[in-house]
């Protein structure tokens, strides 16, 4: 019974480190099926420009992008391959383990077909019931032989179920080690490809070098319309509070004025000089229900381009030694792609930057943007639904790249988008 509850113990716990390790690999298996998406299109995209003998920026983001993704896929295909490792580790050692503990089950079983051997005619066995000294004693030895029968077929039968289990874990391993094998081509055709990108990305920014003072430009340029841009949304949310904050109070006004003399208790929130701007955006029951709602779909929002790769997240990034801050998230997609909004709201302002447009919708007392859009098919003022197209996605004619940049804020202070929209 010691090894049958050892057994038992050891194949629970391969049972739970299985599962864990299977469900870790699984997600790494997912994430690097999403690189090699990434990676096709961008290779794709590269191929189109690489018969251009002159290099272009298109072509070196392009290398960029692709340099960054193939890290990341070598990184998961690592720690898939640590994984495997500690998956095989422990399920060679618990199958170790298993077999010494089936050793001596086996010991066990023969032991008691020794001792069966030896009481194998009806007249021992009647011999020892019989040699009981009363009969309370003889009927628990009779009982002991027939537990003892019981006994012994059901670990003839264990020992044959678990010596099955064990061939169907060795069976597995293999498959892992074979599985492993294979990842390890993959890792070793990764890293050569890396290495390659990396000496194609080192050429192009030695032709690029030539055009320096035409790229620091492009990136000014870049610089003014993210800085104009920002300038822009901050400018229509501040509109927004403050017309909203003036319909208000004109509202209370015009509602004490009704209301007095009369002894009818109003309910109705009152807005003030000093209400926050949270107060101010949320005093209508439309406008709480809609800021609710955005704020319990944080992390299910959804992107707003239908096949799109982040490219760049919200922070300071130098670029040919210009300085940017951006409050966005720049998501690369296709030439003309349908922008749609993430969420019902109401149109704040369609506004052209620098040739682009961008469009601001308030949800309540958060606001999202949208800029670098070729077309608006919205107006300010308008309602929106969740998924609804608001335009279309502007092509950089320096670059070559189709992207839109996606913010939100909540009031007048920005938040990162990736805690806000759906995993990708």
């Amino acid at each position: 019974m010691k090894y049958l509850v050892l057994f038992l113990f050891s194949f629970s716990l391969l049972m739970a480190g299985n599962a864990r390790a299977q469900t870790g690999s699984d997600e790494l298996k997912k994430r690097v099926a999403r690189y090699n998406e990434e990676l096709d299109q961008l290779n794709r995209e590269y191929e189109e420009t690489a018969n251009n003998k002159k290099s272009t920026l298109k072509q070196l983001n392009n290398l960029k992008q692709q340099i960054e993704i193939r890290e990341s896929k070598i990184n998961s295909i690592n720690s898939e391959l640590r994984v495997l490792d500690n998956q095989i580790t422990e399920s060679n050692t618990t199958v170790h383990n298993l077999q010494n503990q089936l050793d001596q089950l086996k010991k066990q079983y023969a032991a008691m077909i020794l001792f069966a051997y030896h009481n194998r005619n009806s007249y021992n066995k009647l011999m020892f019931i019989f040699a009981a000294k009363d009969f309370n004693h003889g009927y628990k030895r009779m009982k002991y032989l027939q537990e003892f029968a019981g006994y012994r077929q059901r670990q003839a039968e264990y020992i044959e179920g678990t010596e099955k289990e064990l061939h169907v874990k060795i069976n597995e391993l293999d498959n892992t080690k074979k599985e492993k094998s294979n990842i390890l081509v993959d890792q070793i055709k990764e890293k050569v490809t890396l290495g390659k990108q990396k000496k194609d990305e080192a050429k192009v920014i030695a032709d690029l070098s030539k055009q320096q003072g035409q790229l620091k430009e492009q990136q000014r340029d870049l610089q003014r319309k993210i800085a104009r841009t920002n300038q822009e949304i901050r400018d229509a949310i501040r509109r927004e509070i403050a017309a909203e904050r003036k319909r208000a109070e004109d509202a209370a006004k015009a509602n004490n004025a009704a209301n007095a003399g009369s002894s009818k208790n109003n309910s109705a929130k009152t807005i003030t000089g000093k209400s926050t701007d949270r107060e101010v955006l949320t005093n209508t029951p439309e406008g709480a229900r809609i800021s609710d709602n955005f704020l319990e779909n944080k992390g299910h929002l959804t992107w707003p381009v239908s096949n799109g790769i982040p490219i760049r997240w919200p922070g300071v990034y130098t670029i040919e030694g210009i300085r940017t801050e951006t409050d966005a998230v720049e998501i690369k997609t296709n030439a003309d792609a349908p922008v749609r909004s993430v969420f019902e709201g109401k149109v704040a302002m369609v506004r052209n930057v620098y040739g682009t447009l961008l469009v601001v919708i308030v949800h309540g007392e958060y606001f999202t943007s949208y800029s670098n859009l070729k077309s608006a098919t919205v107006s300010a003022g308008q309602k929106v639904t969740a998924k609804q197209m608001i335009g279309t996605v502007a092509t950089d004619p320096a670059s070559g790249e189709s992207s839109v940049q996606f913010a939100i804020y909540k009031g007048s202070n920005t938040v990162n988008p990736k805690q806000w929209l759906q995993p990708e």
